[in-house]
């Protein structure tokens, strides 16, 4: 059944207080990090040089379009087209530096808000207020392994009777036994805070604190906010050109910013497809690199939109 748009906007309703929040060392441990990495920002036009700059460019590109959009949305979070295991595994591994988790949270996490979009059981809703939607969900592991207890077990006493042990082992949801079967996902989710500190480390040597501050903070924190919109402001700002029944919206901006995943009313619409930008003009850097790789070879069963399903998903049927 269709959903209103009436009905749709008395879902975007705040319900939780920050201060109602039940803090773990989880959090607080995200949230320290969190600051550190903004607050460095603030030193970096003071060690700008034009090297550093290249390089937060560069790693913005590597970490941003083949790690986080290319890798872990399009490839691994929804299976739009296959690549070679070493290709596959390079693309991920560039994903775990760009500091927003593992490939198997990830990929956890993202699954879980196109299954339960727009709802209480949404790991990033808007319907907990923008900024719940935007940054501040990343600092809610109790609240969301409270959601994950309530789906996933059937009894609530069982639910309440795991929760704190589920907390601290930082437990997720049973969706990505695909990753974890495989030796290289477990690795590095077992040693995921190494390779970005690693990378800290070689920075330093190679350019000292201006390749630090603007490589690792500067880079890593525009990378944050602009994959963070896709989940706040692709909810709220934007036209919706398919019918979802649910809050994603297109955003131009959003979508040049994120190498094409702004336009996130398509990829609500058609969560198989490679390709996000699906008129001429719309522009999705990360489909030419599919487009491209398929050209030559290395990437295949690469999933598109039927025309028999834009007819279904149309607003104006």
């Amino acid at each position: 059944m269709d959903v209103s748009k009436q009905e749709l906007n008395e879902r975007v309703k705040p319900t939780m207080s920050p201060r109602r929040r039940e803090w773990t060392n989880i959090d607080k441990t995200i949230a320290c990090l969190l600051f550190i990495l903004h607050t460095l920002c603030i030193f970096a036009p003071f060690q700008f040089t034009w090297g550093a700059f290249w390089i937060a460019l560069v790693l913005y590109v590597i970490t941003g379009l083949f790690g986080i959009t290319i890798s872990y949305h399009r490839n691994l979070s929804h299976q739009s087209f296959k690549l070679p295991k070493w290709l596959e595994y390079l693309f991920a591994y560039c994903g775990a530096h760009a500091l927003q988790g593992d490939p198997i949270d990830w990929v956890s996490t993202h699954r879980c808000h196109h299954q339960f979009v727009d709802t209480d059981n949404d790991p990033h809703s808007p319907i907990q207020g923008f900024w719940y939607s935007h940054i501040t969900w990343v600092l809610d592991s109790y609240n969301l392994t409270k959601k994950v207890c309530r789906k996933y077990f059937n009894d609530s006493k069982e639910a309440e009777r795991n929760l704190f042990v589920l907390v601290m082992k930082h437990e997720r949801p049973d969706n990505v036994k695909d990753l974890e079967k495989q030796i290289f996902y477990t690795f590095i989710h077992k040693t995921y805070i190494l390779h970005p500190i690693a990378l800290a480390v070689l920075l330093s040597m190679v350019g000292g604190v201006p390749f630090v501050l603007w490589g690792m903070c500067v880079r890593i924190v525009m990378l944050y906010h602009v994959i963070f919109m896709v989940n706040s402001v692709c909810h709220k700002w934007g036209k919706q050109q398919w019918n979802t029944n649910d809050l994603s919206r297109n955003n131009w901006w959003v979508s040049f910013l994120s190498f094409g995943e702004g336009w996130h009313n398509n990829h609500h619409a058609f969560e198989y497809s490679a390709k996000y930008g699906l008129e001429w003009w719309q522009l999705d850097f990360g489909w030419y690199v599919i487009m491209f790789l398929k050209v030559i070879g290395v990437a295949t069963d690469v999933k598109l939109p039927t025309q028999s399903h834009k007819q279904r998903m149309t607003m104006n049927k």
